[in-house]
Formats: C-alpha cells, structure tokens, sequence
C-alpha cells in the first residue's frame, strides 16, 4: 500500500484490502517489482538523439546515435532539450525509477534539468557494471544480462519510497527473457508516471 510517496504495507492484496477495505485500487496485468535502474543515462540522453513526434516520417521513432546521429549536424541546445526530455519519458516506459551517476549528481544543466523535473532518483554508480554487453548502453536496464536484483534500484519496504513498475509477464523468470519493454505501468514517489495504452 501507498501513502503519498511512501510505501505504508507490503504484502498479498487479499490481505491488504482487508486492513484498508476503502483505498483505491489499481490493477494491473502482471508483476509488480521495485523500480528499475539504469546505469547509462547520460550516455542515453547525450550520445542519443530522441526523436520527435512531428520528425518520425523523416527520422523514425528509435533514439539516433553514431552515424545517424552525426548526421543531424550541430543540434540547438533547444533541439537537444527537447531530446533529453523525451530520452527520459522513454526510460520511464521501461520502468526505470532511477538513473545512475557519478556523485548521485549530473553536471550537464539539460541533464540534470530533465531528470529532477521528471522526479527520478539519482543514486551513485557503486556497483556499475565494467563493460556494455553490446555496442552501446539500451533503455532496457535488463538487457545486460542481470536478474531482477541486479536491476532495481532498491527493494520495496515499508517507509521507503514508493517507486515501481508492472510488467505484463507471468514471473519473474518471463520478465528477464522479455525484457522491461513489457512495462505496463511506472510509478515515481507515490505518482503514476508511465501508463501503457
């Protein structure tokens, strides 16, 4: 159960519902976790460019780097803006809740703008991963290969902050295999962020 941007009670819904026969109740198809974090941002947010709606004909709708990215030319810091903030609307999707960086702070004012606006929290790399699998860093904190607690940020307790997501698979097992793309649902400090349609 949530309580403003806290966790209040952990435990099976037919249990809860009893103590708190009149709170609101959302339900979602799947599993419920922490929320996730994700070891790249700043590599996602500046060494990719987020397209724009009005630019999918001509640019299509995954994020641009390399080649394709160099080949945008300079960008207007009110262009890269507007790719920050949708890189981290983005990671929402994905259920990230947090974002990682060294010191817990982000140096670059767009960066760091986008992320406290969005209300993501921003925690230290201690425990980063070494080396990418693949060429570059994915929206999906899973797709370097670790389990559920490799990935989340922290786990769900009572007075901690009620940052989630719900992913549209059967366990835990199917969420590893299929990868956060299947979020159904992010919540950041007690708000629902990210609601697929």
């Amino acid at each position: 159960m949530v309580d403003g941007d806290r966790i209040t009670t952990v435990g099976p819904y037919e249990e809860l519902a009893e103590q708190a026969p009149g709170a609101r109740v959302r339900r979602w198809p799947g599993v419920l976790t922490p929320g996730l974090r994700q070891w790249h941002p700043l590599w996602l947010l500046r060494h990719c460019y987020h397209p724009d709606p009005r630019e999918a004909d001509e640019l299509g709708e995954e994020p641009l780097w390399g080649e394709k990215l160099a080949a945008l030319g300079d960008l207007t810091d009110t262009r890269w803006s507007g790719s920050v903030r949708r890189g981290v609307q983005r990671m929402l999707r994905y259920g990230t809740t947090a974002v990682a960086s060294p010191g817990a702070r982000f140096r670059d004012p767009l960066v760091a703008t986008a992320v406290a606006r969005s209300g993501l929290a921003v925690v230290g790399t201690t425990g980063a991963p070494g080396t990418l699998l693949g060429e570059r860093p994915d929206l999906d904190p899973f797709a370097e290969g670790y389990d559920l607690r490799g990935t989340v940020h922290a786990p769900l307790s009572v007075g901690g902050r009620a940052d989630l997501a719900v992913f549209d698979v059967p366990d835990e097992t199917a969420l590893r295999e299929r990868g956060a793309v299947t979020c159904v649902a992010t919540v950041l400090a007690g708000r629902l962020v990210y609601r697929a349609r």
